[in-house]
């Protein structure tokens, strides 16, 4: 048997012409092509002018925070902080450096700004003198025409943006208490995941979902961590949100900006840099409360370290988490099973090699382990289950990635290179599926499954200067990934306490490579035209080797394929200088097709392997900003056709495979606003209305005719309200409420036997007292202490014979209390 704590990969010989030997050489050999990249990139460095980059900007006067959104924008920087530079800017026009452009903006401003050492500016409030001093309270989420955003990968006004796109900054994540994805589901619209446990979920966008269950399909949600994507098609990992600049959430088919090619959307998580010339740090305890729970509590602590001085700078952050656990195992005879442990990471060096060119250097490690899953049964009352077994969850991933960027008159240049190894394990109860089948009774079934992960990665974009009418960007896309996996199961019997009924050893290694871009040309009058896509070439391959013992049957398994392909894009906006965008876009997305080889018996001809699917967005958006800024406004509406959609399943076994179960269709309107009431109070409110259905069904799923996507519900709706209000010359308070619904939906697309889920309603409230240094927060979530089933998934082997439940957390309380310095 697999034990707890360990993931064990059974062919792992590595000596001289073994095959993981052999593999791993190839890996390294497709990496040689991304060291090649690396390498042409520094002798650009080599290359570039001494002489600092000038640019041309053309800023009419107006409020500060808005010339230095637009200087952001022609300069092609990341700015963030613009909120905190109050009064009116001179016009400024002309050909200037950066520093000139922003000295000349902020003259004379209470507030300051450093170039940072990968093409970022950051602007914060002049230090303040000793008196009087103001509370270090996180600043209220600003417009969202007031952001800049990098995820298609150029320095863009959010509001200018075609498409949905959504911005979640450090102000609303820190009222929110957000601390991991699940949280952000509640902040941003369409925003779905599914509840099977920290580190096991997927996550969902617009109502487009291939099923609840995760296998071998790639996600459609494509998860990073700046530029690096995290997965392929390995569950969420639940990376902790500790010093993060900003979450984006982009929706449709991203392939012209990510070579990665997203089917339905990119989450990306965008850390802190480090910042040149300022030591400062943070730290933060907090402890939670469940009703009927354990305890919880977390500490972390973040410092930033100047190195080298206006040259280089070292940022560190580190946690650890304890979830305390609520559901009770009747027949273990155990109380609060379900307790998560969570530590790890991140640690990134900013080096500054000119004038316009910079390299950071970061890496990311997080530990997760659950000690048993979440799942309960509603016929035993309660928060209760009644296992043979206790099914823990294994998640560990290490991440590291090298990034180069450089800017000048000639455009900007960005190349991402990224390592990532995860590895994750399951264990499950496998007693009830064994039982039925078994001429012996069954005193525990067991199935452990292990993952281990490698991805070598490389993204490098070159830009053109927004300065003329017609821009382009073009990027180089690069993956390889080996997957090694394990499942095993067993049985304990009176004659034999150990009974292996089924093994399986099966390696997937595949090959990326995609050309990506995108051009756009300035019509005159607001209106622009921009025409992308991504060109693909996918090589999988999948070898397995199984054992089971009659009446099923071993064998071996290995077999290849080559996918080919193009995926356009193509829109046309029109926007206003007063904030205002419409836009029609339509594109597309794609994922490769893969083979099936996990079974007692050998699957049949129709089972054995997946075909692509393949999407197509139509989209019309519109986006305002009335009242001088006061009220965004963002909507969409959007009608996708889906193809062959691929979805992982359960045999009846128990055991898992993909299949294409036919074709869907979604048409949905998608919300978003947010209205500054008054200077003390914000209300930010977000909802989706869709309709994802199947058109047509596969032969092989007959059941699902006129069957709804699963997982994802018609309606969907959120909402946020922030209060701040000065209590002394040095002290805020800052209440928050936080609210969100999440329709009814069902979990696979048989409607005869498929449980339904969601219709429920959850919140958070908090009250916060900030002073320069402290912050205190109190704050409690579920407040209704509703027990609404938020996933009827738990364990493949015994679903269907138990209603299985995954209720809210219950009520809890919680205290956190920081400091910086």
């Amino acid at each position: 048997m697999i034990p707890d704590a360990d993931f064990p990969f059974r062919r792992r010989s590595d000596s001289p012409g073994s095959p993981g030997a052999r593999s791993a050489a190839g890996l390294l050999t497709s990496g040689s092509v991304f060291a090649l990249t690396l390498v042409s990139s520094l002798t650009l460095v080599a290359q570039a002018h001494a002489e600092p980059t000038r640019y041309t900007f053309r800023i009419p006067a107006k409020a500060r925070s808005e010339a230095l959104i637009d200087l952001g924008v022609q300069a092609r920087v990341t700015l963030g902080g613009a909120s905190s530079c109050p009064g009116r800017s001179p016009a400024v026009v002309g050909v200037l450096t950066l520093r000139q452009a922003l000295d000349a903006v902020t003259s004379g401003a209470p507030c300051r700004f450093e170039i940072l050492g990968d093409a970022t500016v950051s602007i914060a409030p002049e230090r303040p003198a000793p008196r009087p001093a103001q509370p270090k309270a996180a600043e209220p989420a600003l417009p969202v025409d007031g952001v800049i955003v990098t995820a298609t990968k150029r320095a863009t006004r959010l509001g200018a943006t075609a498409g949905g796109v959504s911005v979640i900054g450090p102000g609303r994540l820190h009222d929110a208490g957000s601390v991991d994805t699940k949280s952000i589901s509640q902040q941003t619209a369409g925003f779905i995941t599914t509840n099977l446990g920290a580190a096991r979920n997927k996550i969902m966008l617009r109502g487009l979902s291939d099923g609840a269950f995760t296998g071998r399909t790639q996600q459609t949600v494509g998860t990073y961590l700046d530029n690096i994507p995290l997965t392929y098609n390995a569950p969420d990992p639940d990376l902790r949100l500790i010093d993060v600049d900003r979450v984006e959430i982009l929706r449709g088919p991203q392939g012209a900006l990510y070579g990665g090619g997203s089917l339905s959307g990119v989450y990306r998580i965008v850390s802190r840099k480090p910042v040149l010339d300022e030591w400062s740090g943070a730290v933060k305890v907090g402890a939670a409360a469940t009703e009927s729970g354990s305890p919880s509590g977390r500490l972390e602590g973040v410092v930033n370290l100047p190195l080298v001085t206006g040259r280089a700078a070292l940022r560190l952050a580190a946690y650890s988490d304890v979830d305390g656990g609520y559901v009770d195992d009747v027949n273990l005879r155990l109380s609060n099973v379900d307790r998560t442990t969570r530590t790890g990471g991140r640690a990134a060096l900013s080096a500054v090699l000119g004038e316009n060119w910079s390299l950071t250097i970061s890496g990311a490690r997080q530990d997760l382990h659950a000690t048993d899953s979440q799942y309960t049964t509603p016929s035993l009352g309660g928060q209760k289950r009644a296992n043979q077994v206790r099914e823990t969850h294994d998640n560990v991933l290490q991440q590291g990635a090298v990034t180069l960027t450089g800017t000048g008159s000639w455009g900007r240049f960005e190349s991402s290179t990224g390592y990532v190894r995860h590895r994750f394990a399951s264990r499950f109860d496998a007693t009830a599926a064994l039982n039925p089948a078994s001429v012996s009774a069954v005193d525990v079934g067991l199935f452990d499954e292990a993952s281990k992960v490698r991805l070598l990665v490389e993204d490098a974009v070159l830009s053109s200067p927004d300065s003329g009418r017609f821009r382009w960007l073009l990027g180089l896309y690069g993956l390889a990934s080996l997957e090694d996996s394990d499942g095993e199961l067993r049985a304990r019997i009176a004659k034999d306490p150990s009974r292996l009924l089924y093994l399986e050893d099966r390696r997937d290694r595949r090959r990326e490579l995609a050309l990506y871009g995108e051009t756009a040309y300035d019509l005159g009058g607001g209106w622009t035209v921009s025409l992308g896509g991504r060109a693909f070439r996918t090589a999988v391959r999948t070898t397995s080797a199984i054992t089971a013992p009659a009446p099923g049957q071993s064998r071996r398994f290995e077999r290849q394929a080559l996918f080919t392909g193009v995926s356009p894009k193509l829109s046309l906006q029109r926007t206003w200088g007063s904030g205002g965008i419409v836009y029609l876009l339509t594109s597309e997305g794609y994922r490769s097709g893969g083979f099936n080889t996990g079974g007692l018996v050998a699957l049949s001809a129709l089972r054995d392997s997946f075909k692509p699917d393949h999407l197509r967005n139509y989209e019309i958006g519109v986006g305002a900003s009335p009242l001088e800024g006061r009220v965004t406004l963002r909507a969409a509406l959007f009608h996708d056709v889906w193809t062959d959609i691929q979805t992982d399943q359960y045999l009846s076994s128990g055991l898992s495979y993909t299949a294409n179960v036919g074709d869907g269709r979604n048409t949905g309107l998608e919300l978003e606003g947010t209205a500054h009431v008054s200077p003390n109070l914000t209300v930010e409110a977000n909802a989706l209305f869709s309709r994802p259905r199947l058109s047509r069904v596969d032969q092989n799923f007959a059941s699902a005719a006129q069957s709804e996507l699963p997982g994802v519900p018609d309606v969907s709706a959120g909402a946020m309200t922030r209060y701040q209000r000065d209590l002394a010359a040095d002290r805020r308070l800052v209440l928050t409420a936080e609210m969100k619904y999440v329709g009814r939906s069902r979990l696979t697309f048989d409607r005869r036997f498929s449980p339904s889920m969601g219709d429920y309603v959850t919140g958070r409230l908090s009250a916060e007292v900030a002073t320069p240094t402290w912050n205190f927060t109190f704050a409690v979530t579920n407040p209704a202490n509703a027990s609404s089933d938020t996933f009827a998934y738990g364990n493949p082997f015994s679903f269907g014979q138990v209603r299985q439940v995954t209720p809210l957390r219950p009520r809890t309380w919680s205290l956190d209390v920081s400091r910086v310095f």
